[in-house]
């Protein structure tokens, strides 16, 4: 089965690596790049780093970002002579980033080296930036309209959301890169990231909704509520700020008319979405045999829909 996940933040990078334990290199993963940052002299790609981290086993799982034992000497020495040190680099992490940065200044594409950097540190499944050009989430908070990754870090998250707004979207388009893997796509999916500000800026790029519509394959969403709450991050902030319920029915409205199934949690204590077909299941994916579990769960359902 070749598989196309949409994916942002953990949740989704957690099933990529799953799946990728099940199908390998028939995994295309399209990353959402609303969060990449220009910090420290580098481009930082935060979800399809954290994505490609994932895949090859060399994340932190304990921080959730980041690589195992990394070292961060040189953000302290730049800390040391002055830099701003609110957005944390480790020494190996930083030096993908320094890759990209200099990858793009000789006129490489974003796309191209995303695939280097996946393929120098092994994961098997391509990830693609959902587009070239450069698209920044902007936060409409109580305390005024903050960079995604001030709003997170510095902001820690807390302050009221009023919405959110994508500068640089009008201009965007998805890749051909991307659009190949949704035409030879057998399935789908829409893994249980952040549905506004992981998957929102991916299905903002114009076109990217009608080429999903019009692959043939069957289109499934697993949402990011397990027992109800959120595992990580400020995800009922961003849906009231949208007027949509803080349930697996809420996200399901924010992909209305897309998607032709959704998995939510066994333990979720809201009804499901009443528009489409749902399985319950525990979407928790605690360890490497839960993110393999979800992951076979997935594909069998996306496998019914197909057959379907």
């Amino acid at each position: 089965m070749r598989v196309a996940l949409l994916a942002g933040g953990t949740g989704g990078a957690k099933l990529a690596a799953g799946i990728q334990e099940e199908i390998g290199a028939d995994l295309t993963v399209i990353a959402n790049t609303g969060d990449d940052i220009e910090t420290l002299g580098v481009h930082v790609s935060p979800d399809p780093d954290l994505i490609t981290y994932w895949l090859s086993g060399e994340i932190d799982e304990d921080r959730g970002w980041g690589l195992r034992e990394d070292t961060f000497r040189v953000l302290e020495r730049m800390a040391e002579v002055g830099a701003p040190n609110w957005f944390s680099l480790g020494d190996r992490d930083l030096a993908a980033c320094l890759y990209r940065r200099e990858f793009l200044a000789a006129g490489g594409r974003l796309t191209d080296a995303a695939a280097q950097i996946a393929r120098g540190v092994g994961a098997t499944a391509t990830v693609l930036p959902m587009c070239e050009e450069a698209v920044r989430t902007k936060v409409l908070t109580e305390v005024g309209r903050r960079d995604l990754q001030e709003y997170l870090i510095l902001d820690g998250g807390k302050p009221e959301v009023h919405g959110i707004e994508l500068d640089g979207i009008a201009e965007a388009e998805p890749t051909a890169e991307v659009l190949g893997a949704l035409r030879a796509a057998d399935a789908i999916l829409i893994g249980p990231s952040n549905p506004v500000i992981s998957i929102g800026p991916i299905l903002a790029v114009p076109g990217m909704r009608e080429a999903i519509a019009s692959a043939h394959a069957p289109v499934l969403a697993v949402s990011p509520y397990v027992g109800g709450q959120v595992v990580k991050g400020p995800t009922n902030k961003f849906m009231e700020a949208l007027g949509r319920p803080t349930t697996a029915a809420g996200v399901a409205s924010l992909y209305a008319g897309l998607i032709d199934a959704m998995v939510v949690d066994e333990g979720d204590p809201d009804p499901p979405p009443a528009d489409v077909p749902t399985i319950a299941t525990s979407t928790l994916m605690d360890g490497a045999a839960g993110r393999v579990r979800l992951a076979r769960t997935v594909l069998d359902y996306a496998a019914t829909l197909i057959d379907a």
